[in-house]
């Protein structure tokens, strides 16, 4: 299989002329012509892998072919998307499709638009911190090399928008629940605190996901408004924890909390850029008070950033971030002998740097995580260079640091990897 695979990895980028219909026009123009449909994708090699030994995982971190198609159909009164990628993976051995976007889009009256079908949802302040953006992630895809756009997941959802004067109000609803792609071992190792190490592919965690359509479901809403220069923002969430954060001590596999958010924030020029703050409480219902050591407790969180131009084409910005245990004392008093405890307040800072170079064909950027309280983080430095209108090759590596392996980036310290890609854009 891995023969296969390694095949289909070599031929994966086509060259212009697979896409041509003919030597004058190319097959997205003659669909644009004949069905007034747009044609846009891209074919990619994608090779990686890790810079430590990790007895848990195989040595390659990412290696994969993958070609995506958008198409879109705008039918005056609606607009029709579709975006599908398909997937040869050398690491798992499998091929697979994913669609990312399917979906229908309507204005029916002037102060209200609808949009449903599967697609990409986001919202909130943060810059790769999430507080209020309570749509599903793949941190997998995150931390082997994909590209940024893979962090999102698609869902199943309704979305529609309401315009009453200044304000908006944005409504998501999901009608079953979709959790985001989180690290169970099977691909990268972490710490698991059961068995008191690092584990990986000798103990994938097992999760039970809530599964019934229209009753594990989940809804989003933002009220917004724009003050003179500021866009501001109120936030609700009722659904479930985003990734397994509580335990079912009878099966012993982990489970998925209801979880209420609310939340607020706030964006505004300010000093030469544009500053930003926002808040969130999870209120983890199964555990309000901090007393069951088998589900994650409730906490607020509150991040603030700023990012400015500071010289020719360089770009720079930070963000302070917080998480809070509401009720620490019972959370404490409840954990089992030997558990690691977290700490009560957890300080987080990133800094992300970018500059533009050779007319900028030459993208040098760095995106970096760091703990205080924990002394642990992640680095994550970028190169991507146009060759032209369509050639793309990019790198990067991924680098994770800490004391303790229990920590949040110290759980992780085995999964360092470095990647490169090559794109064709069509």
């Amino acid at each position: 299989m891995k023969k296969k695979i390694a095949a289909l990895l070599l031929c994966a980028l086509p060259p212009a002329a697979v896409w041509a219909a003919d030597e004058k026009q190319t097959l997205a123009e003659r669909l644009y012509d004949k069905y007034e449909v747009e044609l846009l994708g891209f074919a990619e090699t994608r090779v990686g892998a890790r810079l430590v030994d990790d007895e848990h995982e195989d040595a390659m971190s990412i290696g994969e072919a993958r070609t995506q198609l958008r198409l879109s159909r705008d039918f005056d009164s609606f607009l029709v998307q579709f975006k599908g990628d398909l997937l040869a993976d050398a690491v798992t051995e499998e091929l697979d499709a994913d669609i990312r976007e399917l979906n229908v889009s309507f204005r029916p009256t002037d102060w209200a638009d609808v949009k449903i079908g599967r697609m990409v949802s986001t919202w909130g302040t943060g810059d790769m911190i999430f507080i209020n953006d309570m749509f599903p992630k793949d941190w997998q895809s995150f931390f082997i090399g994909r590209d940024d756009e893979y962090l999102k997941q698609a869902s199943n959802v309704i979305k529609t928008g309401f315009f009453f004067g200044d304000y908006s109000l944005d409504l998501v609803y999901a009608p079953l629940f979709q959790g985001s792609e989180y690290i169970d071992g099977e691909r990268l190792s972490y710490y698991n605190p059961s068995a008191g190490r690092i584990v990986g592919q000798d103990m994938v965690m097992e999760d039970s996901e809530p599964d019934r359509w229209f009753r594990d479901d989940e809804l989003s809403m933002r009220l917004s408004r724009s003050f003179a220069q500021v866009e501001a923002a109120l936030y609700a969430y009722s659904g479930f924890w985003q990734e397994p954060e509580g335990m079912d001590m009878a099966s012993g596999k982990a489970v998925y909390p209801p979880l209420n958010v609310y939340g607020a924030s706030a964006r505004s020029p300010m000093f030469g850029g544009i500053g930003n703050a926002e808040f969130g409480y999870y209120d983890s219902t199964d555990d309000e008070s901090g007393s069951n050591p088998a589900v994650r407790p409730s906490e607020f969180r509150i991040l603030a950033g700023f990012e400015r131009e500071i010289g020719h084409e360089l770009t720079g910005s930070v963000q302070y971030y917080i998480e809070a245990i509401d009720g620490y004392d019972d959370y404490e008093q409840a954990l089992p002998p030997g558990m690691k405890t977290r700490d009560e307040y957890r300080h987080l800072l990133t800094l992300r740097l970018t500059k533009l170079m050779m007319n900028q064909n030459l993208t040098l950027s760095l995106f970096a995580y760091y703990s205080p309280t924990d002394n642990d983080g992640n680095v994550r430095p970028k190169v991507k260079y146009k060759l032209n209108d369509h050639w793309q090759l990019d790198g990067g590596l991924n680098f994770f640091f800490g004391d303790e392996e229990h920590t949040f980036w110290g759980r992780f310290q085995d999964n360092s990897n470095a990647f490169v890609g090559l794109r064709y854009n069509f």
